[in-house]
């Protein structure tokens, strides 16, 4: 499986390809932006013109796309890989989709020979671009062992975690815990700063006891800085949340912690933060306490 496509080159997917590259990977792009694909093709790839096109070049296609009616397109839609995969072509999608999708997905391509893994990661473009991120896999494990030496081209930490949707629903585990996390750094910083503390010292302090997390080291001090630089867009936060949210009724479970942070985040993009990091999330709650900590 050494020729891979790729389709989606974006925040994530961009540096994932060039990591498939320097591991000695050939790499077929395709992107809707011209831009993209002229970059991966400057780092040694190969341009297509289509999803078809990808699919009809290589044995392994990599979709890494915003949501699941972009999957569907490039999957299924106009020029889409079905037209042109062959069966025993595979399909890896490390979007980030709800599980349901996922499966109904799997079971269509299944139909013309096709195989399927979901495998969404977590790591943001820091884990992307130095290829440590965490890959959480469903799907056939037999096609996982396969795919396996792409995976360990792309991330640290690469899991399986059963049938298709797993990866998913995994990943949707990540999102919930994650962002609960972050605001949980939020609330601290500013209960911190009202009560006239140094907020660095703080940072220091806590991430040397059972408080730290990677959202503390990381995200803490970007939130001082007033860096709100996106590794991961608010807006793309806001659709793993709907995603999670959504999930969680079909299975009638309530979320009330995750469902609070979606509407802290639904204030940052209000205030036109949508392509901020996540990070931005503070001045949601900055706005609710009049005070700023940067």
């Amino acid at each position: 499986m050494n020729r891979v496509g790729w389709i989606g080159l974006g925040i994530m997917g961009r540096p994932m390809a060039r990591n498939l590259l320097k591991a000695g990977f050939r790499v077929v792009g395709s992107s809707r932006t011209k831009a993209k694909v002229d970059e991966l093709v400057a780092a040694g790839g190969e341009a297509a013109q289509s999803p078809a096109d990808v699919a009809r070049r290589v044995e392994v296609t990599i979709t890494m796309v915003p949501d699941a009616p972009d999957v569907e397109a490039v999957l299924f839609g106009t020029d889409g890989v079905v037209e042109a995969a062959q069966p025993g072509h595979v399909v890896v999608d490390m979007s980030t989709i709800s599980p349901t999708a996922t499966r109904l997905f799997a079971q269509r391509l299944a139909s013309r020979g096709i195989e399927m893994l979901d495998a969404p990661v977590s790591g943001g473009e820091s884990g992307a671009r130095e290829g440590t991120l965490s890959i959480m896999v469903g799907g056939n494990e037999e096609v996982f062992v396969r795919c396996r030496p792409i995976f360990e081209a792309l991330g640290r930490k690469i899991t399986f975690m059963g049938a298709h949707g797993s990866g998913q629903m995994t990943k949707l585990c990540n999102q919930v815990a994650g962002v609960l996390t972050l605001q949980s750094v939020v609330e601290a910083l500013l209960l911190a700063h009202a009560g006239g503390l140094d907020l660095h010292r703080v940072i220091e302090a806590l991430s040397a006891g059972s408080a730290d997390s990677w959202n503390l080291r990381n995200q803490g001090p970007k939130m001082l800085a007033r860096d709100f630089a996106p590794g991961f867009f608010v807006r793309l936060q806001q659709k793993d949340l709907r995603i999670a949210l959504e999930t969680a009724a079909e299975l009638g479970l309530p979320l009330p912690g995750t469902a609070l942070v979606r509407e802290l985040f639904r204030v940052v993009e209000a205030y036109g933060g949508g392509e901020l990091g996540v990070q931005a999330l503070i001045t949601a709650l900055e706005r609710m306490a009049a005070r700023s900590v940067g």
